[in-house]
């Protein structure tokens, strides 16, 4: 399909020459030279945004020649100028969790506008989109040959409904690919095929026109592509259906902040160790809602897997992205992954023309600045429970001890036998390890890196400790492929590294069951069992119910980790284990060096081995192939699916939209504290019987085995409502010492979250959460605003919100504010017994502050000031219309 460029654009419209073919552009030096402002200075990943305003100036595109200028002023303001702009992505980005719910609104859409009167056909998307499916596949057999294909084979019988879905979907909807299952996890996909860094294509006039790649995705990992100057991020599915509609992304020019990498990186340290340090500085700076530009002379040294890394934690960092001009580094990754050589060219011709490339004169103007020097770096880990809580691994079992004393509150050295067994468990014990996730795969140092350490620590006799559940999924077929060349994954296997599959497994939830005699004696002693993953993501109650300290870590380390079994050791300086003879072996004794990894990486990871995998990535094997289904327009809801459901969102909905009323009377739901994640209100993981998900498949005579997870289920509104706010770690205030999903009913009874919002909603009574800071960060998961919205919440009263969430709030129709003046929920002494009604809703404008009354249990009564978190105007409209999707299939069925 051609991309649409404005009308009237032609002054800032070039031609530039690359692989000897002339092409088209929009030029930033041009803009300058026609009087629009002084761009020179501007950050790359900015330009890339003021690309786009230049591309669609007028045309019917919401975008003025004032807001080109902003960009100049931006610059002239030190790096501010939050001016609201109407910003298009290239393409989207899904995986099957996220994206799964989102091809169900695009199907329940098609039903909607029919309802209305319109054409099905309108609903289909118009900018280009990729679904790779990625989360499903789950760790039930590890540590033997047969690991990867029993779990391939469970995951088909699990999900076929799904993959039939998502059949449909691809032959239903025009600009739709499915990457199927098995391929790869979707950021490291993007990474090494999809992405192209600077597009061409035709536009409307039939004219060849290159372009920035952009791009959005329902993951919030989708900025790991920013390490190759693909400028993306993480957007809730609503967001992306409404991008993919044709809808622009509301936002503020944001600021940047830039950060200087000095030096180089030392023996023994890894890319892992370096991003765990970025995430705990920049999260201490405060970058919610900023653009990070990384720069400086490290970069010089630094490869772009590491970047990569680096670019995938910006979530974690609590950023938008985290951005790496184009270079020399990014021409060399390009090629050496398969690449075309007409496009490598482009990449380098359109860069240097267009002021993106990066070399020894680069210096933007930032709002503000960090600085590291790389050679500092040391070998670290990051936990219990957050990405930004850096442990230097010289320090790890002190760190872990306190924890145990301070956080966990329980002691060290409780054994408890575990039945049939030789050993006994007791807290600090590693009973997972993983090497997962795209974070850490996607790295080919850190993967060889890990290989090396199994190959000497087999040499030496060492294996996993037998309480340790041990899985290896890569990221992509690609590393299998230099592993198996370097004959490293001999060397895994040998200590329990098996291939179980390539997805997320573990960092999303899917680590699978551990042995059931090991949770039985966890359970019993009340124990802190840990686990150690590659990944990016350790919140409470994530990995696996029967953990409650999870830790981040470099690959080679979560090898180490599985040799030693415990965290309750320093593995800089005590010794990890004995060898067949014996004798006291430590961690230097099987760390390989940089050159040894280098060396392995120069002589294994080839561009023939991209070019050999990817060769047929949309085509899959004979399972999916098999995968039967229709080709109708809209889809044939299968009434007696647990997979698969017509959601409620557009049912009789009407022509016009509704005006925005005030709260009156509603209930606290839920009273949270900080960090509230989206992850602790909309869980992916596993849920047991006894939950009303539990109870709602029970019901329907599916057995517990049958349960699958969350994640995999968000296709069915009705368990995914029984889910939220179902996490069993969640701390509802409400309630003393009570975890999990629970509160008090209209009769003041404790009951489950949904059984309350249910009652509440039978009796017409309107429902608030109140919560800390960092409210919904985490995951860009579009569930967490679902369900609260089907939950009866009508607004969510935070200390501060993280980006992602409060938009996917108001796409849902809820409103977000943020207290004013100091006032807390502490500060407030709410119990969960007052009732709350906010004022001047039926006039708001964005970002207005407002009042609210909260009448305590007592009959005494305060009014505070909230600020309303819809931050533009467009987002009055989506409130307005019940949610972004009512609004665009609204005008989708008029015109």
């Amino acid at each position: 399909m051609p991309i649409t460029v404005g009308q009237d654009n032609a002054k800032t419209r070039r031609k530039l020459s690359a692989g000897g073919k002339s092409i088209s552009y929009y030029s930033i030096p041009a803009a300058t030279e026609a009087g629009l402002g002084d761009f020179a200075k501007l950050p790359a990943a900015l330009k890339v945004v003021l690309e786009n305003m230049l591309r669609f100036e007028d045309g019917g595109f919401s975008v003025s020649t004032d807001d080109i200028k902003a960009f100049a002023e931006w610059g002239a303001n030190g790096g501010k100028n939050p001016r609201e702009i109407a910003y298009r992505p290239a393409r989207v980005l899904m995986q099957d969790f996220t994206g799964v719910p989102a091809v169900v609104d695009l199907a329940a859409m098609r039903d909607g506008i029919k309802a209305l009167g319109g054409d099905a056909q309108k609903i289909n998307p118009l900018n280009p989109v990729d679904l790779v499916i990625d989360h499903s596949v789950m760790i039930d057999e590890f540590g033997n040959p047969r690991a990867f294909q029993m779990n391939v084979d469970r995951e088909y019988e699990r999900n076929m409904e799904r993959y039939q879905f998502l059949k449909w979907g691809q032959g239903a909807f025009n600009n739709f690919r499915v990457v199927p299952p098995g391929t790869g996890i979707c950021h490291q996909v993007n990474l090494e095929y999809l992405a192209q860094t600077i597009w061409s294509d035709e536009d409307q006039n039939g004219d060849m026109v290159a372009y920035p790649d952009t791009l959005v995705g329902t993951d919030s990992h989708t900025t790991m592509v920013n390490g190759a100057a693909v400028l993306g991020w993480g957007v809730g599915g609503i967001e992306a259906e409404a991008a993919m509609l044709g809808q622009p992304i509301s936002m503020l020019i944001p600021e940047v902040i830039g950060f200087e990498l000095t030096g180089a990186m030392v023996e023994g340290t890894t890319g892992t160790d370096l991003v765990l340090k970025v995430v705990e500085m920049l999260r201490a700076k405060g970058v919610v809602g900023k653009f990070v530009e990384f720069y400086g002379k490290g970069l010089d040294t630094l490869p772009l897997a590491d970047r990569a890394t680096i670019a995938n934690m910006a979530p974690e960092y609590g950023a938008t992205c985290g951005f790496f001009p184009i270079d020399d580094e990014t021409i060399r990754y390009l090629r050496n992954t398969g690449r075309d050589e007409d496009r490598i060219a482009l990449v380098e011709a359109y860069a240097k023309e267009n002021g993106f490339w990066r070399d020894a004169d680069y210096a933007p103007i930032y709002t503000d600045t960090l600085s590291l020097d790389m050679g500092t770096i040391v070998p670290a880990i990051s936990g219990p429970k957050r990405p930004q809580d850096y442990v230097a691994l010289t320090g790890a079992k002190a760190a872990f001890q306190k924890e145990m004393e301070e956080t966990f509150k329980r002691p060290m050295g409780k054994e408890i036998a575990v039945k049939g067994e030789d050993y006994t468990m007791e807290s600090g014990k590693v009973v997972i390890a993983s090497i997962t996730s795209c974070t850490n795969t996607s790295n080919p140092y850190v993967m060889i890196g890990a290989g090396l350490v199994a190959r000497k620590a087999a040499a030496l006799g060492l294996d996993r400790k037998p309480w340790v559940k041990t899985s290896l999924a890569p990221g992509s077929q690609v590393v299998s492929a230099y592993l198996e060349a370097a004959n490293l994954q001999e060397d895994l296997d040998k200590i329990g590294f098996n291939l179980v599959g390539y997805g997320c497994t573990t960092c999303i939830g899917n680590s699978g069951p551990i042995q059931q005699e090991l949770s039985d004696a966890i359970a019993e002693g009340d124990l802190v069992a840990t686990s150690v993953l590659s990944g990016n993501r350790n919140f409470e109650g994530r990995i696996s119910p029967d953990v409650r300290a999870n830790y981040l870590a470099s690959p080679p380390l979560v090898v180490a980790y599985a040799l030693a079994g415990t965290m309750d050791i320093d593995l800089a300086t005590d010794p990890i284990a004995q060898d067949k003879d014996g004798n006291d072996v430590y961690l230097k004794d099987i760390w390989p060096s940089q050159k040894e990894i280098a060396d392995l990486v120069e002589a294994t990871v080839t561009r023939e081995a991209f070019l050999s995998k990817y060769a047929d990535v949309f085509k899959g094997d004979e399972k999916w192939q098999a995968v039967e289904t229709t080709d109708a327009e809209t889809y044939d809801w299968p009434a007696a699916s647990t997979y698969i459901q017509n959601p409620p969102y557009f049912q009789g909905m009407g022509t016009e939209p509704g005006t925005i009323s005030n709260i009156k009377d509603a209930k606290p739901l839920l009273i949270l504290g900080d960090m509230v994640t989206t992850d602790h209100i909309s869980p992916a993981g596993s849920f047991a019987t006894t939950t009303p998900a539990g109870q709602y498949l029970l019901d329907r005579q599916v057995q517990p085995r049958e349960f699958n997870s969350y994640g995999s289920r968000r296709g069915n509104h009705e368990i995914m409502m029984r889910g939220t706010f179902a996490n069993i770690r969640i701390k509802n205030e409400m309630l003393d010492g009570v975890e999990g999903g629970y509160t008090k009913g209209p009769d003041g009874e404790q009951t489950s979250v949904y059984e309350a919002s249910m009652a509440y909603q039978e009796q017409g009574i309107p429902l608030v959460v109140f919560g800390g800071e960092q409210y919904g960060a985490g995951s860009s998961r579009d569930w967490a605003a679902k369900g609260t919205a089907l939950l009866g919440v009508k607004a969510v009263i935070a200390e501060s919100f993280e980006r992602i969430h409060r938009s996917n709030l108001v796409g849902m129709g809820v409103i977000p504010f943020e207290f004013t003046g100091g006032d807390t929920r502490k500060s407030l002494n709410l119990t969960g017994d007052e009732t709350v009604s906010i004022h001047g809703l039926d006039t708001i404008k964005p970002q207005e502050e407002v009042s609210c009354d909260i009448t305590y249990g007592d009959g005494t009564t305060k009014t505070i000031t909230l600020k309303c978190r819809i931050d533009t105007a467009p987002e009055i409209e989506y409130i307005e219309h019940g949610g972004v999707l009512h609004y665009v299939l609204r005008n989708l069925a008029k015109s």
